[in-house]
C-alpha cells in the first residue's frame, strides 16, 4: 500500500517531525504511527478506568428495599 498525502497540515506535521528527528518522511510516519499504537495499547479500557466506581457501588450495602417503579415514573414525568 502506498500513501499519497494531500492534506497540507498532515504534510507539515510529518515534515516537522522528520526535520526535528533527522528522519525521512517515511520514517517519521512510521515513528508517529508506531508511537500512537503503543500509546493506545497502554491506555486502559473504559471498563478498567471505571473499575473504582464499579467497586464502590458493589461495596455499598443493600438496603433490602425494592425499587418503586411508580415513584421513579412520577419523578421522571412518565406518570
Amino acid at each position: 500500500m502506498s500513501l499519497d498525502i494531500h492534506d497540507p497540515e498532515t504534510e507539515r506535521l510529518v515534515q516537522t517531525l522528520a526535520a526535528r528527528r533527522g528522519l525521512s518522511s517515511e520514517e517519521a510516519i512510521k515513528l508517529a504511527v508506531g508511537n500512537e499504537l503503543r500509546r493506545e495499547a497502554q491506555t486502559p479500557s473504559l471498563w478498567e478506568r471505571i473499575r473504582p466506581i464499579r467497586e464502590g457501588i458493589a461495596s455499598s450495602p443493600s438496603t433490602g428495599l425494592a425499587a418503586d417503579k411508580a415513584f421513579y415514573d412520577q419523578i421522571s414525568g412518565d406518570a
